[in-house]
């Protein structure tokens, strides 16, 4: 990505997806990967009057800590992590990596074990970012391994970045306004709705939304972004759902999802492929066979698959819903030491029915249903 680029990212990030101030205590965290954007970062929470802190991680530690640690190891919660997040103000928290593959060979177990040591300090995060004490924001950088996920060469996979972070606009902060305004407008709308039906090839899926908040995400805690989410009512989630794309979670696919639900639960989960570490991810906890999320994917500069989920959940066009944690903002009330997230393609043919009328077809709200 070209030094214009990096800039006006960082411009972004900083001063419009989680503003610093004077004072504000900023942990950035990435990889030695993008040291380019870090220092971009780094040099403009200065300029805002924060105090920057930095947490780079080395290529091998995440694998060496799932190869070599014991069990207790890995159960085991870092003190220092729980203060730090307790201190910072600010998070921002940029995606690098070397190899997107390198915990495929790892036993499903022991990242259950992981993913479990972490559960506390992620629910602190949710807390204090839904009650407003910590502003965050999630990026990525491009690598040629996320290049070579999307099937891309390195300098077309930085130029779909730059696309689908409005970052070739003139005003990119003011693209980001206007497009938030939109996606409020959604939000406003299925705010006054009670249940949802999303039926497509495989799928017939219903949805208790009543009582719970829709949130939006125009570039404040995702970058890119463009998303309206809500957390179902728990135990409301009734049919099947087939997942349009492979599931990709810790480094891991799962090819050709689907899902049965009664009572909210998931009773039934299969895949072509990787179906052993579906049920392990499925079955984790008693909050892992719940969804925590609900979501419109609305960005229609994200048009493509790339494995990556930062994108792939905005699709426009498309739904995800995550199994296991909830976002508190909308309500939600499931806990779980999961949060995937599982994306269905209503592009072609794919229906969604709010209260039994139809208010979407072929991936877009109809016209009249939401103010664009």
């Amino acid at each position: 990505m070209g030094d214009r680029r990096l800039e006006r990212l960082a411009d972004v990030l900083v001063g419009y997806s989680a503003p610093v101030g004077p004072g504000d205590l900023v942990l950035i965290s990435s990889t030695t990967l993008a040291a380019d954007l870090v220092r971009e970062v780094y040099g403009r929470v200065l300029a805002a009057g924060g105090n920057p802190v930095t947490r780079i991680a080395v290529e091998g530690v995440a694998e060496s800590q799932l190869e070599l640690a014991s069990d207790e190891q890995l159960a085991w919660q870092s003190p220092v992590r729980r203060a730090e997040m307790e201190a910072v103000d600010v998070y921002i928290a940029i995606l690098a990596e070397w190899n997107t593959r390198s915990l495929t060979q790892v036993d499903p177990a022991r990242q259950t074990i992981l993913n479990r040591s972490t559960e506390e300090l992620r629910r602190r995060y949710l807390e204090r970012a839904a009650a407003g004490d910590l502003r965050w924001v999630l990026t990525a950088y491009p690598t040629n391994a996320a290049a070579q996920d999307a099937g891309m060469s390195l300098p077309e996979y930085e130029d779909f970045i730059y696309r689908a972070a409005f970052l070739d606009d003139g005003d990119p902060i003011a693209r980001w306004e206007a497009f938030a305004g939109r996606l409020a407008s959604i939000a406003e709308f299925l705010t006054g709705c009670s249940e949802l039906r999303v039926v497509a090839d495989g799928t017939d899926l219903r949805l208790g939304v009543g009582g719970r908040s829709w949130e939006i995400s125009g570039g404040h805690e995702n970058f890119p972004d463009g998303e309206v989410f809500t957390g179902p009512v728990e135990t409301s989630v009734e049919g099947t759902i087939r997942f349009t794309y492979p599931g990709v979670f810790q480094r891991r696919e799962v090819h050709d999802v689907r899902l049965r639900f009664e009572g909210g639960e998931v009773v039934e989960a299969t895949a072509a492929r990787g179906q052993e570490f579906l049920r392990q991810m499925v079955w984790m906890d008693e909050g892992s066979r719940r969804v925590g999320e609900f979501s419109f994917g609305l960005n229609e500069a994200v048009e493509i698959f790339t494995k990556n989920t930062l994108y792939d959940e905005k699709i426009g066009g498309t739904i995800h819903l995550a199994l296991g944690e909830s976002y508190p903002e909308t309500g939600g009330q499931n806990k779980s030491a999961l949060h995937w997230d599982l994306i269905c393609d209503l592009r072609s043919g794919g229906e969604v029915y709010a209260d039994g009328e139809l208010v979407y077809r072929d991936g877009a709200f109809l016209p009249g249903v939401a103010v664009d």
